[in-house]
């Protein structure tokens, strides 16, 4: 079956002044069963279903796309935190390299060890330029790849490292405080990098209430992600 162009999904967005809601889940913090509780459970404007984490027990992240199909026909894309976690089940792969830190290993080898599953794929693979902006606390993210993420107040190295990666290509750029932050990206980052890109800036990490969620979206974010505020079904 050839499935839909996501990435279009994203670029008719901006044309149209839509904004785009993504609901990010961990399964290694979901209970399977509760699936289709929990997508009643998630807000009605909600356009895609991000899956994935940090950590990820092999095998799991397949199980829990299989049971959000059953239950919604919104778009689920992988939002991997390593090679192991990609699967055909989806619709979609945010394909990260992690710009924010200077780990080779997030930057390219990850995406390497990915191409020998993906030749096949029939996945829609979206290329996208991952930026950790300091939120307040040590993310996962952080404590897995290694790398430090930035400063809020360097704004010019979050807007130049943005820039770059849609200069190498990148056809989204996604702007990360980490799961659980105590402060999201700030307004200003958000409209600075805007000014600089012409591809749509995903935004999340830290937004919890809808005042936060239109901070994002009238500074300039194309999409927000929202997970922690769902977590509702812990094990």
């Amino acid at each position: 079956m050839i499935k839909k162009n996501l990435y279009q999904t994203f670029t008719e967005a901006i044309t149209l002044k839509k904004k785009l809601l993504a609901i990010l889940v961990d399964p290694d913090k979901f209970r399977i069963e509760q699936a289709a509780e929990f997508l009643r459970s998630i807000p009605l404007e909600t356009t895609h279903i991000f899956v994935g984490g940090s950590t990820v027990p092999n095998g799991l992240m397949e199980v829990l796309v299989d049971a959000f199909k059953l239950c919604t026909s919104r778009p689920i894309l992988i939002f991997p935190g390593d090679s192991s976690q990609i699967t055909d089940a989806a619709d979609g792969l945010l394909f990260l390299s992690l710009l924010s830190g200077r780990n080779p290993e997030y930057l390219i080898g990850q995406q390497v060890q990915a191409v020998s599953n993906l030749r096949t794929t029939s996945l829609e693979v979206i290329s996208t330029g991952y930026l950790l902006i300091d939120g307040g606390i040590e993310s996962a993210v952080a404590q897995v790849t290694k790398t430090s993420a930035i400063p809020q107040d360097n704004v010019q190295q979050i807007v130049d490292t943005a820039k770059a990666g849609m200069l190498l290509g990148m056809k989204l750029i996604y702007l990360e405080a980490g799961s659980g932050a105590t402060t999201p990206v700030a307004a200003e980052i958000i409209s600075e990098v805007k000014k600089e890109i012409n591809v749509p800036l995903i935004v999340g990490g830290g937004i919890r209430s809808e005042t936060q969620k239109q901070v994002a979206y009238e500074a300039g974010a194309d999409m927000v992600v929202m997970g922690t505020a769902f977590e509702r079904f812990d094990p």
